[in-house]
């Protein structure tokens, strides 16, 4: 009987974890980096052990580290999470070896999975050896972890060696592992997944279909169980090939088996995840049950049912990360003011109100679910409470998810993994509302001071100025005998904390909620200008700034200043969130100033390059 669970990760899913073991009664136990030090999973656990460091190589991937903690803390099992360690064959060797219990599968189950060019040969399929024009697309790919880090599609050979090189590069810092492999890209296929449990009495588990194939970057956006729109044919096929998979290496425990399906319907092996997903919520919904609570009860050594519990509904899940689609999808930091969403959905994160969203791992803030009778509810359900949710501080891609659940081609379900590729332009086009402006600063007004009286000679309007959706607003309002007037709105109320605009006969209700020069107006996020902008803020012509805090990991090799360079050249690399970021040049012409250097820190904004255009 499990008493005491160690959870060798952090975050969301360690919060995941830490709930179902309170429940059960067991006691939790975090591990945590220096840069976790205040996290929420460190707040919500019995006990916690520090991991000195923030790099992952040095904290989360440091398996003897955890297992003295686990030891230390006086657990008797480890749960792995998620990413990390959780599919290291001799880290659950190194925990078993300690007499702990390991809720994961067998080390023989992961090696044979774990690395996806042994898992390929496993099922008879071979990676390219040998990469030509009649190949291409192809996927450069990680041959360890996933998360689609280490992954690059190349379609160009000559683009081959570099994105070998990257590929290789963030395997060796998000893994520790840097074994790259070539395979065919699948155009505008789908990304379909078969959720395995399994026990070690022989029973195993096919929990029904998820469709995973809005992406971005080869990560996750937007999931959802069951899969839309699988032939019967197909879906018997691929829930049979992920029981033969987990039979075939005495798999135990929670597992996923990937497919890509094409165009014409035919299933293509991409490998078998030996862990829990990201994704795992969506499937409880539907079929009912808590996985982690039932990978407990298979660590312990009990039998699964015969059959699982029947599928009901349907359920979607969307990632909030702390990101900017439209620019390149780089990541935010900041202070996580508030985030709420309305009841009835599920939300799992691992940060809370007050949270500062650092730069050392991955931007996801939180997973809303939504669970319905029928897909078009349950879409309708998520896309309103997304829309509704108060998520204050960095800028985030709730937008795009919105808007994503609401396009015609994911409500149809004719979506694939080239959604955003074709969508991304029009999905983060700038849809300002215009009134929110006019109510951050009557907002803003009230919460500085109150009113004045209203005077017989007309008075001075007030200006305020936001930047917002990228542009830059001016509002200007009065006071009058009747009241606050601004350009023919009318002002019906008017507080700190909410405001009531009439517009061409309509009532807008606006909630608001200021934190410094960050205002967020109901979903609008604005930033108050200074009256008088600074004169010093200056860049030279062609300045090349850093998007997102990081660490600058590569400069081109060769380059120097005064280099002639090709719009579009990359020039150096930024590495943040556990994700590399390209920095290329903006123009043809001539490198006049290069700041960055290997290993340098930089801040949002800071002087990385300048780029003078011919």
């Amino acid at each position: 009987m499990i008493t005491s669970v160690l959870v060798a990760n952090r975050g969301e899913i360690a919060c995941r974890v830490f709930r179902t073991c309170r429940e059960a009664g067991i006691r939790t136990v975090a591990v945590h980096s220096d840069a976790d030090e205040t996290a929420l999973h460190v707040r919500l656990a019995d006990a916690a052990v520090r991991l000195p460091g923030t790099a992952s190589a040095d904290t989360y991937l440091r398996g003897d580290l955890i297992v003295k903690a686990a030891v230390a803390a006086g657990a008797d099992a480890v749960h792995p999470g998620y990413g990390f360690l959780s599919e290291n064959a001799d880290f659950a060797r190194a925990v078993t070896d300690a007499g702990l219990t390991w809720i994961g599968p067998p080390p023989e189950a992961i090696e044979a999975m774990a690395s996806k060019t042994r898992a390929k040969e496993l099922l008879g399929i071979a990676p390219l050896d040998r990469v030509t024009e009649a190949d291409l697309p192809v996927l450069v790919k990680a041959a360890a972890g996933g998360g689609g880090r280490g992954m690059r599609v190349v379609r160009r050979l000559a683009d081959l060696d570099d994105a070998l090189t990257a590929a290789r590069a963030e395997a060796v810092s998000a893994f520790g592992d840097g074994e790259v492999f070539v395979e065919p890209y699948v155009e505008n296929g789908r990304h379909v997944e078969v959720q395995i449990l399994a026990d070690t009495h022989g029973t195993v588990w096919a929990l029904g279909t998820r469709d995973c194939s809005l992406q971005r970057r080869h990560q996750k956006v937007i999931e959802e169980a069951p899969a839309p729109g699988l032939s019967p044919r197909l879906d018997a096929e691929l829930r049979e090939t992920a029981v033969r998979a987990a039979r075939s290496v005495s798999y135990v425990g929670a597992g996923t088996v990937e497919f890509l399906v094409d165009a014409h319907g035919r299933a293509h092996f991409l490998e078998m995840n030996t862990r829990l997903q990201v994704e795992h919520p969506v499937t409880e919904a539907v079929f009912g049950v808590d996985l982690v609570a039932l990978q407990l009860r298979v660590a312990e050594g009990h039998a699964l049912e015969t059959d699982p519990p029947p599928a009901r509904g349907h359920a979607v899940e969307a990632r909030l990360y702390a990101e900017d689609p439209a620019h390149g999808w780089a990541p935010q930091t900041g202070r996580l003011h508030r985030l709420a969403v309305p009841d009835g959905i599920r939300l799992d994160t691992g940060c809370t109100d007050g949270d500062d969203i650092g730069v050392h791992y991955d931007p996801m803030l939180a997973k809303a679910v939504a669970h319905a009778p029928t897909r078009a509810e349950a879409v309708r359900r998520l896309a309103g409470a997304l829309e509704r949710a108060a998520v204050h501080g960095p800028v985030t891609n709730r937008d795009l998810l919105v808007r994503s659940l609401r396009h015609e081609e994911f409500a149809s379900a004719r979506m694939d993994t080239g959604f955003y590729d074709r969508h991304l332009a029009d999905l983060t086009a700038p849809a300002p509302d215009p009134l929110a402006p006019l109510a951050a600063a009557l907002a803003d007004a009230h919460g500085r001071s109150r009113f004045g009286g209203w005077r017989n000679v007309p008075s001075q309007p007030q200006v305020k100025r936001y930047a917002m959706a990228g542009e830059e607003h001016e509002v200007r309002y009065r006071h009058t005998r009747t009241g606050l007037t601004a350009d023919g709105v009318r002002v019906v109320h008017a507080d700190a904390r909410l405001v009531v605009l009439e517009a061409d006969g309509v009532r807008h209700r606006y909630e608001v909620a200021r934190y410094g020069d960050q205002v967020h107006v109901g979903a609008t996020r604005l930033t108050a200008l200074p009256r008088f902008p600074d004169p010093t803020a200056q860049h030279a012509p062609g300045s090349l700034l850093a998007p997102m805090p990081g660490t600058v990991v590569r400069v081109a090799e060769g380059l120097t200043e005064g280099a002639s360079v090709e719009a579009g050249q990359p020039l150096l690399w930024l590495e943040a969130m556990k994700m590399e970021h390209r920095i290329t040049a903006p123009a043809t012409g001539t490198l006049t100033a290069l700041k960055a250097v290997p290993g340098q820190q930089v801040t949002v904004g800071s002087l990385l390059a300048v780029v003078q255009a011919t």
